[in-house]
């Protein structure tokens, strides 16, 4: 068994780890034996959670045990192992000319961490990253190494999580054939466009979102279309195409995006906002995200813009996503097509916070759900009121972790409840 400190901090620097020690397991019997007798123990992935969410007494990294990503064409599936990010999976997938439905904005997170947590790309016609979850290997408290499939009992509560059923070890996805994406960003769209042209919007490509900083007009509009689709037009609703390469964040070099102007790349090179090469995103920074449904987004949006003078001094930038509805029962789009809103923040943890709650606040007649990797004032009561299936994930917990090993005060707080 390797151990090492904890790291410091998380990825964006805004939450500090409480951790003393973190463990390397080299096989799965190290792993078995470590976690039935540890009293308190989380896995942490690549760290890109904002809060507390992954934090314990001791922590679990993956990244010694020297598995392989394999490749089942047969079952047009992937065996992935829990810390590959995935960047390192779309090496493995291209070389077989093989890719998934869709990625999230980042290929540097790591792929159980992001299913855990429900994290998600874009699309009005593609569920988030987890739905494309058919198994998952996990190791419980009692060391047990569980194997679920899709179609059995309780796999659509296991898949998102949160690190509260055991220490995944392995995921495995489905694959389809690899396929080519060309982007193009347009500018300036009129918030009346937007709202009066909405669906259509959603509709004009595979992916595509809306970046603002709540100003007179929105700024940047990014389609992004699998190959063999009507060409991109010059102009969408009023909004031009951009002539050069933009970044989302007003004033950061697009250097470390992914590419533009319609030209086609491979699908994972095209899909995610930034280069896996790359420092992704602004870095020093803090993100939070609500949903609300997909009937309710402009008017929740509008809801939001009410905050904009208390909103516009803490934010770096705004992403506007719509994505599918999915059964997996803590998913935030379980039982609803969604509409997203992305916020990321100057790192002023106390202001943001402040801010997320009155957006959240602002948001409770539509039945907000928040991102459980990212920053939020909502609590265990009105998960509750969210999710429908909560209380099963309760259960869920029990009958998987009966000694509660991998609870920490964050679940209690936001997902379980009680002392």
């Amino acid at each position: 068994m390797v151990t090492s400190k904890a790291p410091e901090h998380n990825w964006s620097g805004n939450y500090a780890y409480r951790a003393a020690t973190v463990h390397h397991p080299r096989s799965r019997d190290e792993l078995r034996r470590l976690v039935a007798g540890t009293t308190h123990t989380r896995a942490l992935g690549s760290r890109h959670s904002f809060t507390a969410i992954a934090d314990s007494d001791e922590l679990i990294v993956l990244d010694r045990l020297g598995e392989e990503i394999t490749i089942d064409r047969t079952a047009s599936s992937v065996s992935v192992p829990a810390a590959a990010t995935y960047a390192e999976l779309a090496e493995a997938l291209n070389r077989q000319g093989l890719a998934l439905a869709n990625m999230a904005s980042l290929p540097h997170i790591s792929v159980a961490g992001a299913i855990a947590t429900a994290t998600h790309g874009s699309g009005e016609r593609l569920g988030n990253l987890a739905t494309s979850v058919t198994g998952l290997e996990l190791v419980t408290s009692t060391g047990e190494v569980l194997i679920a499939r899709r179609g059995e009992p309780s796999f659509e509560g296991m898949v998102v999580g949160l690190g509260a059923l055991g220490v995944v070890t392995r995921v495995m996805l489905a694959v389809q054939p690899s396929y080519e994406v060309a982007q193009v960003i347009y500018e300036r769209l009129e918030w009346d466009a937007l709202f009066d042209h909405f669906d259509e919007i959603e509709a004009a490509g595979d992916s595509v979102s809306v970046f603002h900083r709540f100003a007179e007009r929105t700024e940047q509009l990014w389609i992004k279309r699998r190959t063999g689709a009507a060409e991109f037009p010059s102009q969408l609703f009023g909004a031009p195409a951009a002539t050069s390469a933009r970044h989302p964040v007003a004033g950061s070099d697009p250097i470390n995006c992914t590419a533009q102007l319609g030209e086609a790349g491979p699908w994972s090179e095209r899909l995610p906002h930034f280069r896996s090469g790359f420092t992704p995103s602004a870095g020093e920074e803090i993100q939070s995200e609500a949903f609300v449904a997909r009937a309710d987004g402009i008017a929740a949006i509008k809801a939001v813009r009410e905050l904009a003078d208390e909103i516009r001094p803490l934010l770096l930038v705004c992403e506007l996503r719509a994505i599918a509805a999915d059964s997996l029962w803590l998913s935030p789009h379980y039982g609803r097509d969604t509409v997203a809103l992305h916020f990321t923040w100057r790192r002023d943890q106390v202001a943001v916070e402040r801010v997320v709650a009155r957006i959240e606040a602002a948001l409770a007649p539509f039945a907000v759900r928040s991102h459980w990797g990212k920053v939020t004032s909502l609590r265990a009561g009105g998960a509750a009121r969210c999710y429908e299936r909560l209380d099963d994930f309760r259960r869920l917990c029990k009958e998987l972790d009966p000694r509660g090993a991998f609870v920490n005060d964050w679940l209690r707080a936001h997902v379980l409840g009680g002392a």
